[in-house]
């Protein structure tokens, strides 16, 4: 089964027609290279970019890209309803250590 196969309204996934998901994943030993290492994941990132659908998966996110790139990857619609969820099932947005869609 591919990702496409499944209708693109059918979960929270989205972009279900890229031909691949890149997950770009930059570890290191010493905190000292911690500026270079995470710089040069960014450049590496920016210079892919021009392939991009413009779209990502959650869980690939860094903590630091922000709600723009939440709301970028589910679409308005998506958004809408898992904000409803949230609403419903987390009104106090107990679980929100992650790239957190907020309560409405």
């Amino acid at each position: 089964m591919r990702f496409s196969d499944i209708g693109e309204n059918d979960t929270a996934y989205s972009h279900r027609n890229a031909a691949i998901a890149l997950n770009i994943n930059a570890s290191w030993d010493d905190p000292c290279e911690e500026k270079t290492h995470i710089e040069w994941t960014r450049n590496f990132w920016k210079a892919l970019q021009q392939f991009s659908t413009g779209g990502s998966y959650i869980n690939f996110q860094s903590s630091d890209e922000g709600e723009e790139r939440v709301k970028s990857t589910y679409g308005d619609d998506k958004l809408k309803r898992l904000t409803a969820l949230k609403t419903q099932y987390d009104p106090y947005n107990l679980f929100r250590l992650n790239q957190n869609i907020k309560p409405g």
